[in-house]
């Protein structure tokens, strides 16, 4: 990838909770267009990337830039209207007011009455049962509803790129599939660029153009997806492949693959 396509691009990144560093020197970037995942286990710090990205925490160090524009410690409503959306991790959608009102709520940094009306067809298009819910209040959906609804609302402040942080959470196997049905429609008809963070690394891989390994904070590898889910390490960590012989124990090497 070169230097001039990337639409987001971390370099040494550094973050930390009180005295414990949870992200050491990140370096990655995401080209227009493109969809990008992170693999991990669990507190590897892959949330903790996106949180960075969208300013919901500080970085100690390191320099992030979106459009060419370094944002790393700007608000997170700053953020937003240079068009960059966050969909966090267990989909917090607003749970007292109803499914449209949800949706307005992420567009309220527009003034473009009709790209806003739009945009909400659109997005009950990808989502009908969204439109047959427009008026039920957020808490009242389903997990899976309401992970449509934080997408949706997500894609309402006309994004260039989403953050995307475990959409398949607590969803089962079909809805998860719909789930990234969709979010493969996002990027290829709208030109959204994503960056993915999910616990499905098999489902990860196969939506993904170029993928990035982490453990431990630190990012130890990076591929295109194909190149990945042919290395027999990652099919051992990640996709519950079985190895055997030497092969059997091993993780990950740290090693980046051009």
């Amino acid at each position: 990838m070169s230097r001039t396509d990337a639409i987001l691009s971390l370099a040494n990144v550094e973050c930390a909770y009180g005295p414990v560093k949870a992200l050491r020197g990140v370096s990655l970037r995401v080209a227009k267009g493109q969809i990008a995942t992170v693999l991990g286990s669990n507190g590897a710090g892959k949330s903790t990337i996106l949180k960075t990205i969208s300013g919901v925490l500080d970085p100690v160090r390191g320099s992030i830039k979106f459009k060419g524009e370094d944002i790393a410690g700007m608000e997170p409503a700053r953020i937003v209207q240079r068009h960059l959306s966050h969909v966090p991790e267990g989909r917090e959608v607003f749970p007292l007011l109803n499914v449209h009102e949800n949706l307005l709520m992420g567009a309220y940094t527009r003034k473009d009455a009709d790209g806003v009306a739009r945009d909400l067809e659109q997005v009950y298009g990808y989502f009908p049962i969204l439109k047959e819910r427009e008026r039920q209040p957020a808490g009242l959906l389903s997990g899976g509803q309401q992970q449509m609804l934080a997408i949706s609302r997500a894609l309402m402040a006309a994004p260039e790129l989403i953050l995307l942080d475990e959409p398949s959470l607590g969803l089962s196997p079909k809805l998860t599939k719909d789930i990234f049905d969709i979010v493969v429609r996002i990027n290829r008809e709208r030109g959204t660029s994503i960056l993915l963070v999910e616990q499905n690394a098999n489902m990860a891989l196969q939506v993904a153009d170029y993928g990035y390994v982490l453990e431990n904070g630190r990012l130890v590898m990076e591929d295109r997806c194909e190149r990945l889910r042919e290395r027999d390490d990652i099919r051992q960590a990640y996709l519950g492949g079985h190895a055997t012989g030497a092969h059997q124990k091993r993780r990950p090497n740290p090693r980046r693959l051009a």
